[in-house]
């Protein structure tokens, strides 16, 4: 089995370096990058889920998202907007996203997220 791909995107270096250990020792090749003009060149990889902070160096992750999903060949990618914002939620209905995940996280809910969205005992197996 293919192993599945996961492009984080947030501009705090510790978060990226925290999740890209956890979703690396599940299996997973972690793309990461902390620049927001980087996320749609990153997504031409086409990664199987997308963690998406909404302040970003660079663009609003909001708005990366609606770019990204008004695109036909990206848009059936999963999206997850995270960011410690109250309105977390109600962002992440309004631009598109497949889900949100709330800063601070708890490991277990970013694991259940990515159990969700790619099927993760695929890339356990792999």
């Amino acid at each position: 089995m293919c192993v599945k791909k996961i492009l984080v995107a947030d501009d705090d270096l510790g978060i990226l370096d925290v999740m890209k250990m956890i979703l690396e020792d599940q299996g997973f090749e972690v793309l990461t990058t902390s620049n927001g003009n980087n996320i749609l060149t990153l997504c031409e990889q086409m990664p199987d889920l997308i963690f998406l902070d909404l302040w970003m160096s660079g663009a609003d992750g909001n708005i990366i998202c609606s770019q990204i999903k008004a695109q036909e060949h990206l848009r059936q990618i999963p999206i997850i907007i995270f960011s410690a914002n109250k309105n977390t939620e109600q962002i992440a209905f309004d631009c598109g996203a497949n889900g949100f995940l709330a800063k601070p996280f708890d490991l277990k809910d970013l694991l259940n997220i990515t159990r969700e969205q790619t099927a993760w005992e695929t890339a356990r197996q792999a």
